[in-house]
């Protein structure tokens, strides 16, 4: 008797071809020189724990501690979605494979999913620790938004105005370029080409005046490629 697509175990089915589908669409994005993780890790919202910031994240809060348990932060959260799918598939077709082998019937599949839910958290937890010591540690050259404010970037395409964001380079305090996107703090225009101070980040792009021309000449050097 084949358990895969049967209606009781539909759900863990199809959590193990998700696995596989995410897999298959992550090769094919590194052929073409991308990354989904990378992608999926700009999209999502990063809490803030910064206790100055306007909109910080209680990290004692049951959701923070939560999240930190599953180890996210620790991982990439795509690893992670791929990790509970197998975890989440996998407990599931053997949960319902022990009940057909005691019982010859099987668990209706809303109680299965029920039951296996929560089992899937402590396994995510260990395998998520497993991942994150094989991982490469490259915390010593992780930037936050923040840590860019107060540096001086280059605009590299367009003219930034209030309410119209151009593109723009800088350099971290590791040495590596990043482009992202300016706006001006005030009503005035930022021309392409010049150089401009990092004052605060918001809603996907970063508020910026001219920079102080004590600073120009040495972060213009300092951004160029």
């Amino acid at each position: 008797m084949s358990l895969f697509w049967l209606p009781q175990t539909q759900w863990f089915s199809v959590a193990l071809v998700l696995m596989f589908g995410i897999g298959a669409l992550e090769l094919l994005a590194l052929l073409f020189g991308q990354s989904m993780a990378d992608a999926l890790e700009q999209v999502l919202p990063e809490p803030d724990l910064n206790p100055h910031s306007e909109v910080a994240v209680d990290e004692d809060s049951s959701l923070a501690r939560l999240f930190s348990w599953l180890r996210f932060g620790e991982v990439p959260v795509l690893m992670l979605l791929v990790l509970w799918l197998c975890c989440f598939g996998l407990t599931g077709l053997l949960l319902q494979w022990g009940i057909f082998q005691l019982s010859q019937v099987l668990l209706p599949g809303w109680l299965a999913v029920l039951l296996v839910l929560p089992a899937t958290l402590p396994q995510l937890r260990l395998t998520g620790g497993w991942l994150a010591r094989l991982l490469p540690k490259d915390e010593t050259t992780a930037v936050s938004q923040d840590d860019l404010l107060g540096r001086v970037a280059i605009l590299t395409l367009g003219n930034a105005r209030s309410g119209y964001s151009a593109e723009a380079r800088v350099m971290d305090q590791h040495g590596y370029l990043h482009y992202i996107r300016v706006e001006p703090d005030d009503q005035s225009e930022l021309q392409q080409g010049s150089a401009v101070l990092l004052l605060s980040y918001a809603h996907g792009r970063y508020l910026a005046c001219k920079a102080p021309e004590s600073l120009s000449p040495s972060e213009q050097k300092e951004v160029k490629p």
